[in-house]
């Protein structure tokens, strides 16, 4: 079987390092969806306008040139702790799928990139690939009682402070770019394995600025965040 992308997504969230590890996490996140051109033809989302959410069918194209692993050690086990791949939703997988549920916040069909699926609240890396498109069903698809094993721990949040150096900066940004930065360091995208050191600055390209902040006794302070 040989899979073609259908499309690429243009994202707020620049890296790996900072893009939350699942969707909804952060609600103010957004990007869209620019269809190649062999996909780039209204009849192909004729209908689409009428559901809220979607399913992306995507590529890890970061960790794409990787070996999958028959075990990984999950964040929200602490990164010290192995499960089997397919018990979790590591980019380390033998085909390297991903899927994403994400919000359908309109439909872009006069600029140059026509027909364009403006999104919210996703997960994914700018320039992901994307395979397919699925509606979400919530009469199908919702379980509100299901068991989620080993991933049912509350997801820890940082408390988030602006530096008396980056204040002016941030307050320049969109309203929507500084709910999205709150949102996604308050997750604490450190590995677990650096989280000892509170005196290390760390780095997340979100919304075109390099965040840069620390992390001591529960509170992320962004320090700067330069434009890239």
């Amino acid at each position: 079987m040989t899979l073609d992308p259908i499309g690429t997504v243009s994202s707020c969230f620049g890296g790996k390092f900072g893009t939350p590890r699942q969707p909804g996490l952060c609600p103010s996140a957004w990007g869209s969806l620019r269809f190649h051109d062999a996909y780039r033809n209204p009849e192909v989302i004729r209908g689409l306008d009428g559901f809220s959410h979607l399913w992306l069918v995507f590529g890890f194209h970061k960790t794409s040139d990787q070996m999958w692993k028959p075990t990984v050690r999950p964040p929200r086990l602490g990164g010290n702790r192995r499960v089997g791949v397919f018990a979790s939703r590591s980019t380390f997988r033998p085909n390297g799928l991903g899927l994403s549920l994400v919000r359908l916040e309109g439909i872009d069909t006069s600029g140059r990139h026509a027909p364009q699926l403006l999104l919210g609240g996703l997960d994914l890396l700018d320039g992901t690939p994307v395979y397919d498109i699925k509606p979400y069903l919530p009469y199908a698809e919702a379980v509100p009682d299901a068991a989620v094993g080993f991933a049912d721990v509350p997801i820890p949040r940082l408390e988030i402070e602006i530096a008396a150096e980056a204040r002016d900066e941030f307050s320049c940004l969109p309203p929507r770019a500084q709910a999205l930065i709150r949102e996604a360091l308050a997750l604490d995208p450190r590995p677990a394995v650096q989280t000892a050191d509170e005196t290390r600055v760390f780095g997340a390209i979100l919304c075109g600025h390099n965040v840069r902040f620390t992390v001591q006794h529960g509170v992320c302070t962004i320090r700067e965040l330069p434009a890239v």
